[in-house]
């Protein structure tokens, strides 16, 4: 079995590489815990200046694994701890986050965009939250960064609504910092990770922390939106709309 999650270091830059292409890179537990464990080594090592996260060309991520979600229902458990803790993970991120967007962008694979501090991604790059429409809630801290980053009504679209944005109105969303061609996106993703991972360290650090502010809300949003999604995860709002989404995928 292929790793599921690659980790590359290249000079001051790692890369962490969704590699689930045939599930269009839907994540699992044990992929949350080696980004979680990537992102995280990455603060430790001096010479890693920035990391990039990647998907497979035409998927980024197409959300959480909707089994795991399914078998967390059935055992009346929330978003599993390694879940959370990933997002955690993307909060405290030490070291700059830059995200390499090809294709389809599907709940955390959009929400964990807002933790990033320069996204690329892919003109047929496509990005959605069918939160609601599953009987959940947002997670990620969407709830608070995505109003604060793309105003009331853009966040009530796309986060409760579920209104898909392409690349243009995520760039218009302030989601995306720039459209790439497909086979592009990777190249301008990690050119975008050197300039950053060339700039004075400790003047960017202090610059990031400028910028992004106390992780403390974002963490304590995460926390709320995790014990929120559990209880809608086992109603029977969405179990109905579980059972539904899968009936049409038959």
């Amino acid at each position: 079995m292929p790793d599921l999650v690659i980790v590359a270091d290249d000079g001051p830059v790692r890369t962490v590489r969704i590699n689930r292409p045939e599930k269009k890179n839907a994540l699992t537990v044990p992929m949350y815990e080696a980004m979680a464990d990537a992102i995280e080594g990455a603060a430790t090592d001096p010479a890693l200046r920035c990391v990039v996260i990647a998907g497979a060309p035409g998927a980024f991520c197409a959300g959480n694994d909707l089994q795991d979600f399914l078998h967390a229902a059935d055992r009346a458990q929330g978003l599993a701890p390694p879940l959370v803790r990933f997002l955690v993970t993307l909060a405290r991120a030490e070291v700059p986050l830059v995200a390499a967007v090809s294709g389809l962008a599907v709940g955390i694979g959009t929400t964990m965009l807002l933790h990033c501090d320069h996204v690329v991604a892919s003109s047929e790059a496509r990005f959605s939250t069918p939160f609601v429409h599953l009987g959940l809630v947002p997670e990620a801290a969407s709830s608070l960064l995505g109003p604060r980053r793309m105003g009331y009504a853009r966040a009530f679209a796309l986060l409760a609504m579920g209104r898909p944005l392409d690349a243009a109105g995520a760039v218009a969303a302030g989601i995306v910092n720039a459209i790439a061609s497909p086979a592009e996106v990777d190249a301008q993703a990690m050119a975008a990770a050197r300039e950053i991972a060339a700039l004075p360290a400790e003047a960017l650090a202090a610059t990031r922390r400028l910028l992004r502010g106390s992780p403390d809300a974002a963490i304590e949003r995460i926390e709320v939106e995790a014990d929120l999604f559990g209880v809608r995860l086992a109603s029977a709002e969405a179990r109905a709309a579980f059972a539904a989404f899968l009936a049409r995928k038959k």
